[in-house]
């Protein structure tokens, strides 16, 4: 029994209360402030997190708008098959990241197991295609290609195949029609990158994680309107993952379709000829190298005139844009892309550049009547010219006595356009140059547009270079170090060669004027600037951007978008220079050097203008010129290490001429057989459903040809710049 007194232990306990009852208070004063923090002050907040944790989307994705020529054929639009998918996130959660799986996959649908496992891995720098390059969160396809069967095997034997999915979708097709190819042009899709995703978030055309987007071609430029917008259904589903509700639905809106200004029968005649052509530049001797030729690459772009629409563009080499579809796979992809591919994604229409020749005097003429020199004067056309001791030679050494500017460009006179450059070059002071020089050749080779972008709607057009004191001194500024280190005074040609440079190679010489007067040297063009320049020559001096989309019309034909042709500049000649001009390249047909092309031609009824241009380039054969204009259209063909311009590119022209205005080879026009004798100007017709009512292209049937002997001949003449 305890000695404490009962009224001394009550003092103690009612402080042990008291201390409890506070701390009790404060917990039940802190629960409740929390719970106000969270459900009042915090509440809608948590609500929504909440509701969006339990909130799963549904992704229908839109049907990419079709691309159709300017009659309406579809060159490119969708077809339904059946895809096989994988789900890279649930392959990842298995113990062995689904290699089991993707080799049964394998197994049924007839593929090596190494090739469905490189198509869901990821991109990154270090792993070859093929690989996935979209985001790892959206099924990767394995293949578009699935048989009925396969996909049935699959879904009825879902416990074997978790995370792979067989369902059908629209996929996109490159038709051909007329077994016409387009590549380039075209371009192709792949899947959008998490990047990209980013980048997008916060524009008026966000991309989703299944979007297919354009990578190249007129699929890129015009993916905002040709990709749509893909539908988004959200479902509220409980903590099992079970539906309980559909919490809201986004429509898909398929994409609009693109008309382009491309003829689909003259694509499959350009892109015809152009492989016809160096086919049989093939078959000719090159007297220089004493081998044939190589025709290795070419390009071919025919042009309206007066709007600088394009209703033909082929590139050589080419491909299949629908190896891309579903994904390249590797051998594909090294086809494309190997050191020994020769590189089919370029489209050497505006990315190949190469000196241009003779194509180029049309620039050197207005330049010297810009300098005070007149059109109809008269000018020495010895058979060469000799500056500082270096002798530059007319084609064969043959001279023509005192000629004018005219026929200087039928005949190809070289040692007219020399003297020319070579008399400014002194004017401008030569090798110690003024401070203010005219610099006449190449100030008018920027205002006909040179050196720059003609601004056509195609991605990755390159500016080609006009080589003036400027590019000079910047290209010595960065090289002058290397060719120092490497040059010799007394050694070989190259080692000499790079001494010169090192010790001057920022000067301005004669050699370098003269050259360039004739489009050698230092100077690089593209196919499209130099359609550009001759159809505004044309059409009176005009330069228009160069166009393929034509219009953008809406999925079911009501909103339609006009693509207008836009100028950019005129060029810097007046009336009277620009018809002595005309007047002269239509010689070039009749008696200059490429009427041995032209004979029979209805010159009075459909009025032929061209100009031939054999571009010496070192280290290779000759590259082969021939561009042309009638009242409509401009074509332009070049073939690198193709052998001459008349000889190698002048018959492929005439033929696509032909079948255009409907002619034979004896002259003869039959309108019925004439592809495009005017330029297209209607659109086509959508119906409301998205039907389009387009024509049947018929697969191009060339005449039989004629035995090229006499054509082989003189297309391996000796080198010449004509």
């Amino acid at each position: 029994m305890s000695n404490i007194p009962e009224t001394g232990r009550t003092p103690r306990v009612q402080i042990r209360l008291v201390v409890i009852q506070v701390l009790v208070f404060s917990l039940l004063l802190t629960l409740g402030g929390r719970l106000w923090y969270l459900q009042i002050r915090n509440g809608q907040e948590y609500t929504n997190e909440a509701k969006n944790n339990h909130v799963q989307q549904v992704v229908q994705p839109a049907v990419r708008g079709s691309i159709l020529d300017a009659r309406g054929v579809p060159l490119a639009d969708n077809e339904t098959r059946l895809v096989v998918s994988a789900s890279r996130t649930e392959l990842m959660k298995m113990k062995d990241d689904g290699e089991g799986v993707l080799t049964r996959l394998a197994g049924v649908l007839g593929m090596k197991p190494k090739d469905v496992k490189d198509k869901v891995r990821l991109c990154d720098s270090k792993t070859p295609q093929p690989c996935w390059n979209g985001s790892p969160y959206q099924p990767i396809p394995v293949t578009d290609e699935a048989t009925t069967q396969q996909a049935l095997q699959i879904r009825e034997r879902a416990e074997d195949f978790p995370g792979i999915t067989a369902e059908p979708t629209a996929v996109r097709r490159y038709t051909a029609p007329g077994k016409t190819n387009t590549a380039q042009v075209l371009g192709y899709l792949s899947p959008v990158t998490d990047e990209e995703i980013t980048k997008a978030k916060d524009t008026d055309s966000p991309f989703l994680r299944s979007d297919q987007i354009g990578r190249s071609g007129i699929e890129r430029t015009y993916d905002k309107e040709l990709r749509g917008k893909a539908g988004v259904t959200r479902y509220e589903v409980d903590n099992l993952g079970r539906v309980i509700g559909e919490a809201e639905r986004d429509v898909a809106q398929p994409g609009a379709n693109l008309v382009t200004s491309i003829d689909a029968r003259v694509q499959a005649v350009a892109e015809y000829e152009l492989n016809f052509a160096m086919k049989e530049a093939r078959k000719a001797h090159d007297r220089n190298t004493d081998e044939n030729y190589k025709a290795d690459a070419g390009a071919v772009v025919v042009m309206e005139n007066k709007t600088g629409r394009i209703i033909s563009m082929a590139s050589q080499p080419t491909y299949d844009p629908n190896a891309w579809v579903g994904g390249i796979s590797g051998k594909d992809y090294a086809k494309l892309t190997g050191k020994d591919s020769n590189y089919p994604l370029l489209n050497r229409a505006i990315q190949g550049q190469a000196a241009p020749g003779s194509i180029f005097k049309v620039i050197s003429s207005t330049a010297a009547v810009n300098a005070g020199y007149p059109f109809d004067g008269n000018y020495p056309c010895p058979s060469s010219y000799s500056v500082g001791g270096q002798v530059f030679k007319n084609f064969e050494s043959k001279g023509y006595g005192s000629i004018d500017l005219g026929r200087a460009l039928e005949v190809s006179c070289d040692t007219v356009f020399y003297g020319l450059a070579h008399r400014e070059w002194q004017k401008d002071g030569g090798t110690k140059p003024k401070k203010k020089t005219n610099d006449w050749f190449y100030k008018t080779a920027h205002q006909f547009g040179l050196g720059k972008e003609t601004g056509i709607d195609l991605p990755n057009e390159v500016t080609g270079r006009v080589p003036d004191r400027q590019w000079k001194q910047s290209f010595w500024a960065a090289n002058k170090d290397g060719w120092c280190r490497q040059g010799k005074k007394n050694g070989d040609y190259v080692e000499k060669i790079a001494y010169e440079n090192c010790l001057e190679g920022n000067r301005m010489r004669a050699g370098d004027s003269v050259n360039y007067s004739i489009g050698q040297g230092d100077i690089l063009v593209t196919p499209i600037q130099m359609a550009t320049i001759y159809a505004a020559i044309a059409n009176g001096g005009t330069l228009y951007n160069p166009t393929i989309g034509k219009a953008v019309i809406s999925a079911d034909g009501k909103t339609i978008q006009e693509i207008r042709p836009t100028p950019h500049g005129k060029l810097p000649f007046k009336g009277e220079t620009r018809d002595q001009i005309d007047k002269a390249l239509a010689g070039v047909t009749t008696r200059g050097s490429a009427a041995w092309r032209f004979g029979g031609w209805p010159q009075d009824k459909i009025p032929m203008h061209a100009k031939t241009g054999t571009a010496e380039v070192y280290g290779k054969q000759t590259t082969s010129w021939f561009v042309s204009y009638t009242n409509d259209y401009t074509i332009i063909m070049t073939i690198a290490q193709g052998g001459t311009g008349s000889g190698a590119s002048g018959p492929a022209v005439r033929k696509i001429y032909e079948a255009m205005y409907g002619l034979d080879e004896k002259g003869g026009q039959d309108l019925k057989k004439a592809l495009l004798p005017a330029p297209q100007k209607a659109l086509p017709k959508i119906q409301p459903d998205g039907s389009i009512d387009a024509p049947t292209i018929v697969p191009y049937a060339p005449k039989k040809e004629k035995d090229p002997s006499e054509d082989q001949q003189l297309a391996g003449a000796p080198a010449r710049r004509d």
